[in-house]
């Protein structure tokens, strides 16, 4: 995938996240790729309830599977972690 295309990856991800959580106080200008989705602090603070909703949108738009809850803790960390698990599924 180019740059490019992983960059317009990266913000139809952060369109989702604000979509599907139905989050009004952020736009995708205020979301860092890098940022922890999870969490206080820098984080945006999304919750275990958050990631399944944010878990079953991916699976649909994408259609990737993510059954492993552990290796979804890590996928769900930023914006650039679920952007490079969407590409290596895709790449398979």
């Amino acid at each position: 995938m180019t740059e490019f295309a992983a960059d317009d990856l990266k913000l139809e991800i952060k369109n989702l996240i604000i979509d599907t959580l139905k989050i009004t106080e952020l736009s995708v200008e205020d979301i860092a790729d890098d940022a922890p989705l999870f969490g206080g602090g820098n984080g945006i603070g999304l919750d275990s309830i958050d990631s399944i909703e944010l878990i079953m949108a991916l699976q649909r738009k994408y259609n990737v599977r993510i059954d492993d809850q552990n290796l979804a803790r890590f996928i769900l960390e930023s914006v650039n972690t679920i952007s490079d698990f969407i590409i290596k599924e895709k790449a398979k």
